[in-house]
């Protein structure tokens, strides 16, 4: 069968927002839809208005160099856009323990955890986290995005519900499109309304989703009060830590760690993609629900297992956390300094953890800020819709334990310089 050839002019104007794009595309058959969309970010790229697929081109830390796709020369930048929170992507520590790895295990393990690819690093490292996290057991995923989808695909029935906040990632709405049962949101930390879904709850199992620290605005879910509410109900309850493990919680355990309620949650998701710096997902519960996952879950069936310098690093983390409380109190004091020079500048922000969303005022080029604060030598993230709705589009910074006061200090500067040129007239920066 051919694919739909639609007129061959189609083209996207140089203004057009990423929303536009979306809903124009819908009526454009594939090739012109890709051929459209390519002209047009190659436009946009070579003025040097997109900041997105930058090229990194040294070991992320606190500072890393960047290629400038309008120069095609290297600058160094402030790192203030990753998710590596206490700054191990290169701790000379988890590198010594990934290069001891590889010369003992090899490159790879060629195979599925199922069949070939479930090595005793592996083991080690699924007993490690289980024990870290006080559960009878842990699966580990190939990425956090296998671990949210498998999850839910492989355990929702489809007599059942899944009750999920409305800003869940978008890993876990692709799992629940993948899942058999039904879905209902809710509004975003609102336990009320969640009462009044569980309430009307007929029959199969209700699940309750939540993410322990959302990733977009980076406030953590009231679980002290979610997860007792959903037991009542007797709901399964799963929380996606992604951004909770190593930030919040004893030594970094966790959101749910947090708030006292690890005990009663039923599975507590996680990924090495963020504190940990590499890449996986892990999904630590009880031991029933960990044999049932090891043997329907698609995602991790028929995917090959991590390599064993993967392991390895997750394995060097855990080490780091468990020695005590020093790497998480310094990104928890460099987070407050931040705040304090953001609430210097007119900001009205109290962040619970390390990521900093800053959203943008009607009006404000959020795509020329961004722009600025790169030329500037800050790397941040600018998040546009789709990400985030259309009125709730941010610059988003990251805090890191490795940075330095004086590192702070000049993002502060910029983000100030960043405002007094780009807000519009009138808007104060409390309406961010």
């Amino acid at each position: 069968m051919s694919i739909p050839h639609s007129p061959s002019n189609a083209e996207f104007p140089d203004d057009m927002d990423l929303r536009a794009i979306l809903l124009q595309s819908r009526r454009l058959g594939v090739r012109d839809r890709t051929r459209a969309y390519s002209q047009w970010i190659r436009r946009v790229q070579g003025r040097g208005e997109s900041l997105y697929h930058r090229v990194v081109t040294s070991a992320v830390d606190r500072t890393v160099n960047v290629l400038d796709t309008r120069t095609g020369e290297e600058k160094e930048m402030l790192m203030f856009g990753s998710n590596s929170y206490l700054g191990l992507t290169n701790h000379p520590y988890v590198e010594e323990k990934m290069t001891a790895a590889i010369r003992e295990w090899g490159a790879g393990v060629g195979g599925p955890p199922i069949l070939s690819g479930y090595s005793g690093l592996h083991r080690e490292l699924e007993e490690r986290l289980a024990a870290f996290k006080g559960t009878e057991e842990a699966v580990i995923y190939q990425s956090g995005y296998g671990a949210n989808v498998g999850l839910l695909s492989a355990l929702v029935g489809k007599r059942d519900v899944v009750y999920y906040d409305d800003r869940s990632h978008a890993s876990t709405l692709d799992g629940l499109g993948l899942a058999g049962g039904a879905s209902v949101k809710f509004r975003h930390n609102d336990v009320a309304d969640l009462g009044r879904h569980l309430d009307a709850h007929g029959d199969g199992d209700a699940f309750v989703c939540v993410e322990g620290v959302y990733s977009m605005d980076g406030d953590i879910a009231p679980l002290d009060e979610i997860v007792p509410l959903a037991k009542r109900h007797n709901a399964v309850v799963v929380v996606d830590d992604a951004h909770g493990v190593g930030v919040v919680g004893r030594q970094g355990r966790g959101a749910a760690d947090h708030f006292g309620v690890a005990d009663d949650c039923d599975v507590l998701m996680g990924t090495f993609s963020k504190v940990f710096g590499v890449t996986g997902g892990v999904v630590c519960t009880s031991r029933d629900i960990a044999d049932y996952l090891r043997h329907f879950s698609r995602a991790n069936v028929f995917s090959s297992a991590l390599p064993p310098s993967t392991v390895a690093a997750v394995l060097a983390g855990l080490d780091l956390l468990e020695r005590g409380d020093d790497l998480v109190a310094r990104l928890h004091d460099n987070v407050a300094y931040f705040a304090a020079g953001l609430r210097s500048l007119g900001f009205d922000v109290d962040p619970e953890t390390a990521i900093v969303p800053l959203p943008v005022p009607e009006g404000m080029a959020l795509r020329q800020a961004a722009r600025f604060i790169h030329d500037q030598g800050v790397f941040a993230n600018a998040v546009e819709y789709p990400a985030v709705a259309v009125h709730r589009q941010r610059l988003r910074f990251s805090v890191m334990a490795s940075h330095t006061r004086a590192d702070i200090d000049r993002v502060v500067e910029v983000v100030g310089e960043a405002w007094a040129r780009f807000a519009p007239e009138g808007a104060s920066c409390q309406e961010a």
